[in-house]
């Protein structure tokens, strides 16, 4: 499993590693470790993202290190926590990097399922969807080869770990996230210190709570109330996401009306980029991201597309109606 993507790394050099156009706890995390892993085995290693980290994400220490200049003159790519080029679209486009991607060494590592569009470039793909996020796959490669994983880089794994799991607490949480959690903090992560942290950057002023208000009088319910959606307009992006992430606002929220199997938040940009973000109660979030070009997990997934607001809502109804009445048939 881990012989062709211990190869690639071992032949490069200089690394870059690559985060899709919606960085979170466990893309960050994992592009810090692998940073920090591979510095120690002798590599030079850049971090990009092609759009800024979000401030709510400034606990995890070396955010600041990510930068959005290319490396042309890397040997080899990483890109963590993805497989759908809708979420590299920007990295797509800058100069140069589409045919870097295509001439050089690609390592995929992810906990998500091939998404059926697939990267438009070779690739080796480290994939395991039974992890609970990318970087439990991470920490199983370096266990694998033995590479060290200082205080620093456990840290940053136990960070991503913990986010994608919501602490340890979604569905696919597994025997295994726990035994991977209990050896990062064993090797030198310290929980308490890092919730110290994100409670201290996740605290926001009075108007973002008056803002929450606002977002859930927008809350829209469909299907007999199987699905909530709220709408996120550019506006409001421009406005507030760098202090706080609007669908973080409410989407659980939504997802607690008792009606409620799906919860989407909707944002559209002024390109004609939509974006959603769903959170499922029934596990099938990633089917219905499947139908717009996403993908994700049983319970939280998301897509991006290049559709009006009105035509998606539409597709959404016939996407959630037929995956919620075919899990529900499978089920009875």
């Amino acid at each position: 499993m881990f012989e062709q993507a211990t190869q690639l790394l071992d032949d490069a050099k200089k690394i870059v590693v690559i985060q899709a156009e919606n960085p979170d706890g466990d893309s960050l995390g994992s592009a810090l470790a692998l940073e920090e892993i591979l510095s120690d085995l002798g590599k030079d290693v850049v971090l990009y993202c092609a759009i800024d980290i979000p401030k709510y994400m400034h606990y995890i220490r070396g955010w600041d290190r990510v930068v959005k200049d290319w490396p042309h003159d890397a040997d080899a790519a990483v890109l963590v926590d993805t497989t759908s080029p809708l979420l590299l679209v920007k990295t797509l486009e800058a100069s140069g990097v589409t045919q870097f991607l295509e001439s050089h060494g690609v390592l995929v590592i992810d906990h998500h399922q091939e998404t059926a569009h697939g990267l438009p470039f070779s690739h080796t793909a480290l994939i395991d969807d039974r992890a609970v996020a990318t970087g439990q796959v991470i920490y199983e490669l370096a266990r694998h080869n033995h590479w060290d994983i200082n205080a620093t880089a456990a840290e940053q794994l136990f960070i991503a770990i913990q986010s994608d799991s919501l602490g340890l607490t979604t569905p696919n949480t597994t025997a295994d996230s726990y035994r991977v959690a209990a050896e990062l903090v064993a090797a030198g992560a310290e929980p308490a210190t890092i919730e110290n942290r994100r409670r201290e950057y996740m605290k926001k002023p009075a108007e973002i709570l008056t803002y929450k208000g606002e977002l859930i009088s927008r809350i829209e319910y469909h299907l007999e109330g199987k699905l909530a959606t709220v709408h996120i307009p550019w506006e409001d992006i421009e406005e507030y996401s760098d202090r706080y992430n609007p669908s973080v606002l409410v989407i659980d929220e939504m997802r607690l009306v008792d009606t409620v199997e799906v919860a989407i938040a909707l944002k559209t940009y002024p390109d004609g980029k939509l974006t959603g973000k769903i959170r499922a109660n029934t596990p099938i979030a990633h089917i219905i991201a499947g139908y717009f070009g996403g993908g994700g997990h049983e319970y939280s997934s998301g897509f991006k597309v290049y559709e009006s607001y009105d035509k998606i809502i539409s597709e959404l109804l016939d996407a959630v109606d037929k995956a919620s009445t075919e899990y529900a048939a499978a089920i009875s």
